[in-house]
């Protein structure tokens, strides 16, 4: 049997890309090696942070991941190996952390992270998704008078619609429990937060319900191809053909590399705790530990922290001392308090140079699409993308035709 759509991986950029087919009225399976409850998408923040919050590569971060290295705050970790290619990636990430690529960056970030926003709340208000979405903002909290006095030049200029600067004594009104050597804080109004758990788990419930097939626990290992399309894929157990591949499988490459294409991304390691506390002691929203690169974010249920980076690391385990790293971090600006029932989970994130998600249709085969490359910031930009992705095959689009391809992937940004 031919199917329509198949997308290869549910994570975030898999589900979102299904709904906007669904929506459309196309037929869509998906795939995954998984049952899909711990993907990637799982241990996100759960900070969509499109406004007011830079890119990974953005001026002064080497300096900075230096300068914490010593403290040893660091929330980069770069393993030696020899693996060429993270070299590569490496080079062309310090190259990408400029102020001529953040300027654009910021301004791709607000215009497609504003669209996902209102397809979240579209999802929980018409669909009924329950996503725990909220659109209270994000707290940037700053431990350094340094950065944050560079930050308050930055918004020297009122503007009571995007951003408040939050008196030193009404700190704990927004997130009690941090301590007094907090230096400074505002409350940037236009991000969002809610619960990555029940967001995936939702979007599965609600596409199943309407009709879109999920295949789990099958690793798609070949793909077959002519000289201009995908004949066919197919795992250990079964061969499967479509009229349009959509591939969207995180960090992994196989597929890619069977093809003899080269994506320049690399996975980065990434970590959450997630645990209860004291509800008196929660913070109000979304935070930012801006100095420690710890994010903070309240749920219905509990609270979650994530931090830290490794690049050049393949190891799928939780790294004790890594947990350890972020509990320490936190603890240092935070009053003690009991984490109760703690869950330690890491993941990788696909990571590109430039922050630039890897969209659009190959060059070679023209019903292959890729939804990769969206690293930390998948959850931020799932559903824009995946309506980019939407347009591109229900108007039969080639990428130099769609605008959205050409501003926001990483193809179209000179050699990434």
């Amino acid at each position: 049997m031919k199917r329509d759509i198949i997308v290869i991986g549910a994570g975030i950029m898999g589900l979102t890309t299904a709904y906007e087919l669904f929506k459309a009225g196309r037929k869509v399976t998906i795939i995954d090696e998984s049952d899909i409850t711990n993907s990637t998408s799982f241990g996100n923040a759960g900070l969509l942070s499109a406004f007011d919050k830079g890119p990974l590569a953005n001026p002064g971060i080497v300096f900075n991941t230096l300068k914490l290295m010593i403290k040893g705050q660091s929330p980069v970790n770069i393993h030696p190996t020899l693996d060429i290619t993270i070299y590569k990636w490496l080079w062309k990430f310090i190259n990408s952390a400029n102020k001529d690529r953040l300027k654009r960056t910021l301004a791709l970030f607000e215009k497609y992270g504003d669209i996902s926003n209102n397809i979240y709340e579209n999802m929980q208000s018409f669909d009924g998704l329950d996503l725990d979405f909220h659109r209270n903002g994000m707290l940037s909290i700053f431990t350094e008078q340094k950065s944050y006095d560079k930050k308050l030049i930055d918004y020297s200029v009122k503007n009571d619609n995007i951003f408040e600067i939050i008196e030193k004594n009404k700190i704990k009104d927004f997130i009690p429990c941090v301590t007094n050597d907090i230096k400074g804080a505002i409350h940037f109004k236009r991000n969002t937060h809610f619960d990555p758990k029940r967001v995936m788990l939702e979007l599965k419930r609600y596409l199943k319900e309407n009709g879109v097939e999920f295949i789990l626990n099958e690793r798609i290992s070949n793909i077959v191809y002519s000289d201009k399309k995908i004949e066919s894929i197919s795992s250990a157990l079964n061969t499967y053909e479509a009229d349009t591949y959509i591939l969207s499988t995180g960090f992994q490459t196989n597929l890619v590399d069977k093809l003899k294409q080269s994506l320049m991304m690399t996975p980065a390691k990434g970590y959450s705790l997630t645990f209860k506390m004291p509800k008196e002691l929660q913070p109000i929203t979304s935070t930012l530990f801006s100095d420690l690169f710890i994010v903070m974010t309240p749920r219905r249920d509990d609270v979650r922290i994530t931090s830290k980076l490794e690049i050049g690391s393949t190891n799928h385990k939780i790294v004790k001392k890594q947990i350890e790293s972020i509990k320490e971090n936190f603890k240092k600006y935070t009053i003690p308090f009991e984490m109760e029932n703690i869950t330690e989970w890491t993941g990788f994130r696909p990571l590109t140079p430039n922050d630039m998600p890897l969209i659009g249709r190959d060059e070679k085969y023209k019903n292959l699409i890729y939804g990769m490359g969206l690293g930390w910031l998948g959850m931020t930009f799932g559903p824009a993308l995946a309506s980019i992705i939407k347009d591109l095959i229900v108007n039969n689009l080639e990428n130099k035709n769609c605008d959205d391809i050409l501003l926001f992937s990483g193809f179209y940004q000179g050699k990434y």
